[in-house]
């Protein structure tokens, strides 16, 4: 219409316009960072809005407007090449043969590298390994019509190749998918982890994401200088955790806690790479206890593994079905002492033993959710003198741990003296020793392999310091009487010394009066 105003907006932003009834026609192109610099070009008859040698960052919704209509356009950039880690990859010239004077060259990254080259006129080609690094050494091939071929791509050969003939330049972005190999990063409970991809170096341009569970939680822009954690997200669990590295993009997570294990990514425009972060906590449980494992089921098929072997002692096949538990295997030793939850998937290991130390991991379907470290270790006999029953013939010690399942017994040498079973551990068990020369004596406590050795002469020579031939019970409560009757001594001669007071005054009295 010869009265319309055609505006053209990219997110909300605008980029070119057209003003039919005075014949002005405008691109702007500074505008946003000037990424459409000297790429727009506006149809005078039509107001189609042309766009060249398109970018990711040219990605996102177009909007054409005027008083008569208005559409919005969704524009996605695919990458011109997108390749597996590991895999090979070549990079077309686009050339059918080549002429007499060419001379083509391969460049890569900011700087743009000379990585390769062809000199048709003295027939060379030369292929530089050695630059950068060295990230392209025994990778690269160039064949008959200059195209280049990268074998066994890695994350830093992500980037933008340069390819440089007579006539044209032409660039092809090429971004690395880390999908198949997944980075499984294993941290204890309350440490620091620190996530990398790796990349010796950011591009320019590149913009860095770094996601967990499919939410940005930090961003890097190098060509704004922009770094940016988002804490607030998924409820604050990473408030006051996140550090993200200026120079590498390295991301930083301290103090890790559960609710932090998952999938992370990072990536750009130029890579892609994938983390399962698993967090692994220590349980250190005395034997006899019970201990419960959390795997925090959310309905899938769960199991749980054993050892170095990983062998399967319990699972829970699908929501809603009962627990199914695997005694029979490793020689019988979980028999009666497993217990799984079908809501949960908490396995529960009561009356716990030194052969159930391990690793426990929890699996759901084929991830590794999370893994438990247990110690089992078992409690040592505590040996002390019992000064209530100790004289200067019998040296009486008592022989005490805070146990159950087991028997406490005394030996002299290899003899047994005496013993009490596993429903008398609430009660310490006494030896009595009238003779005291050089023999071996020894508080055991059986099917737990601990054993306490003794110096009988130092635990039963005569001495002047309570403390060294008693506990520090018996020293207390020595200690205490001691000061009781320190006290009453106190007080019964200041009542003598008062009374002597008194009987004094009255003979005074008694003798003025005469």
């Amino acid at each position: 219409m010869k009265d319309e105003k055609i505006r053209w907006r990219y997110e909300g932003e605008t980029i070119a316009e057209i003003d039919k009834e005075r014949n002005l026609f405008t691109v702007h192109e500074d505008v946003l960072d000037g990424r459409f610099r000297n790429r727009l070009k506006l149809d005078d008859k039509t107001g189609t809005l042309t766009i060249t040698d398109i970018r990711s960052e040219h990605s996102g919704w177009f909007f054409i407007s005027s008083k008569y209509f208005n559409v919005d356009f969704r524009l996605s950039v695919l990458k011109e090449r997108s390749v597996m880690e590991g895999e090979s990859v070549s990079l077309s010239s686009d050339l059918t043969e080549l002429k007499d004077e060419d001379l083509i060259r391969w460049r890569f990254g900011d700087e743009e590298t000379v990585i390769a080259e062809i000199d048709v006129k003295t027939n060379r080609f030369s292929v530089f390994e050695d630059v950068l690094d060295g990230r392209f050494r025994d990778q690269l091939k160039l064949d008959q019509t200059g195209s280049l071929t990268i074998r066994n791509i890695t994350i830093n050969h992500g980037g933008r190749y340069l390819l440089q003939t007579r006539d044209r330049n032409h660039t092809v972005p090429l971004r690395v998918d880390g999908w198949r190999r997944w980075r499984i990063v294993e941290v204890k409970r309350g440490d620091s982890v620190a996530l990398s991809s790796g990349r010796t170096e950011i591009m320019k341009d590149e913009k860095i994401l770094w996601r967990y569970k499919g939410e940005t939680i930090a961003e890097f822009d190098k060509k704004r200088n922009l770094f940016t954690v988002h804490e607030d997200v998924l409820d604050g669990r990473f408030r006051n955790r996140m550090k993200l590295d200026d120079k590498t993009g390295t991301l930083t997570i301290t103090d890790i806690r559960s609710e932090h294990r998952g999938w992370f990514s990072v990536s750009s425009e130029y890579f892609i790479v994938h983390f399962d972060l698993l967090v692994s906590e220590e349980r250190s449980v005395m034997e006899g206890e019970t201990v419960s494992l959390s795997c925090r089921r959310d309905g899938e098929w769960i199991q749980w593994r054993f050892g170095d072997e990983e062998t399967l002692i319990a699972e829970i096949e699908d929501y809603g079905s009962s627990a199914d538990i695997f005694e029979d295997v490793l020689d019988g030793r979980f028999t009666d002492r497993l217990k799984l939850d079908s809501k949960t998937g908490t396995l529960t290991i009561s009356n716990i033993r030194a052969e159930h130390t391990g690793d426990y991991r929890c699996y759901q379907i084929s991830r590794l959710l999370t893994v438990f470290r247990v110690s089992v270790y078992a409690p040592v006999p505590v040996v002390t003198r019992d000064c209530s029953s100790s004289s200067e013939q019998i040296c009486s010690l008592l022989c005490s741990v805070n146990a159950s399942a087991a028997t406490l017994s005394w030996f002299r040498g290899n003899t047994l003296i005496s013993s009490i079973n596993e429903s008398e551990l609430s009660i310490a068990l006494s030896l009595p020793l009238e003779d005291q020369e050089n023999i071996s004596y020894s508080c055991e406590l059986h099917s737990m392999v601990q054993t306490q050795h003794l110096n009988v002469s130092q635990l039963c020579e005569p001495c002047a310091d309570p403390g060294h031939c008693c506990g520090p019970t018996e020293l207390v409560i020595r200690l205490v009487l001691s000061a009781l009757v320190g006290v009453a001594l106190v007080l019964v001669v200041m009542y003598e010394v008062r009374s002597g007071r008194v009987e004094r005054g009255r003979t005074r009295v008694r003798d003025s009066q005469t």
